[in-house]
């Protein structure tokens, strides 16, 4: 994602932060460039979206260009359009990993599941599991990136939410995306967390884990320490991470000192009801 703002205090959304693109879609071309992704693309800048699609114009290689990095950085969502023969590209696989680190610090990923079965994404079978067993007789000197990408597709991360399309009519299925993009663009809302969040992100994921959100819709864990030491900050970063597995969410700051008379507790009420 791209730098936060620099005043803190300050929240940012698509209306207020300098995006270069609201939606970057990551493809394997020869699957859906001329049907599926194709329509997405035409639907989404119809409603009035900035999409970035690569149109055969980058340079092809093995990895991604920096170019292309500064695209998936500088888009509030990426939609990864998961079809048959998605992991046979080294180029799709590294666009992924890119988009899930830039997940962990914010950004928006919606994957979408065109004619093929999650499970086979996330189990690495068929068409997945030949494509990585592939990748791993041609990479045998550099085991780790096929790791890496095997880890990305197999990551929880990707599944929280999705759209899956085995069957059915492609319009009705487009206008499902569209509606969740525009769900994100309007009304996500990001924390600034610090200027310079040197070492945040692995408190952020350690209170995270605690969360364990995945099996459980309801949990509290508490942040206790010295004032100044960083609790908010690091509540914001953890706000940041999840926020968007959730239907609502609220930060509510200062809670205490807010809720001194019927007067601040109103607030806080209209507040917390105002953004879920």
């Amino acid at each position: 994602m791209a730098a936060f703002p620099t005043d803190e205090g300050d929240s940012f959304s698509s209306s207020t932060h300098r995006w270069d693109y609201d939606v970057f879609l990551s493809f394997r071309g020869e699957d859906t460039r001329h049907g599926f992704t194709g329509y997405l693309y035409q639907a989404l800048c119809y409603k009035g979206f900035k999409t970035f699609i690569d149109n055969e114009d980058l340079q092809r290689g093995e990895g991604i260009s920096a170019e292309l990095i500064k695209v998936i950085k500088s888009s509030i969502i990426s939609i990864i359009i998961f079809s048959q023969n998605y992991a046979f590209s080294t180029w799709c696989l590294e666009e992924l990993t890119k988009i899930l680190e830039c997940k962990k610090n914010g950004q928006k990923v919606l994957p979408v599941f065109y004619k093929v079965d999650p499970s086979e994404v996330r189990k690495q079978e068929a068409s997945f599991g030949l494509a990585l067993t592939t990748h791993e007789k041609k990479f045998e000197n550099n085991i780790e990136k096929v790791l890496r990408w095997r880890a990305a597709l197999g990551g929880g991360q990707l599944y929280v939410k999705q759209l899956v399309c085995l069957h059915g009519i492609m319009r009705m299925f487009i206008q499902g995306i569209i509606k969740e993009v525009s769900s994100t663009i309007l009304y996500r809302t990001n924390l600034f967390v610090a200027k310079y969040p040197i070492g945040v992100g692995s408190r952020a994921e350690f209170v995270e884990n605690l969360l364990d959100i995945k099996t459980n819709d309801v949990r509290v864990v508490g942040i206790h320490g010295l004032g100044g030491i960083g609790k908010t900050t690091i509540a914001k970063a953890v706000y940041n991470r999840v926020a968007d597995q959730f239907e609502g969410s609220s930060f509510l700051m200062n809670v205490r000192e807010n809720s001194r008379t019927d007067y601040s507790i109103i607030k806080l009420q209209e507040q917390l009801l105002s953004e879920i």
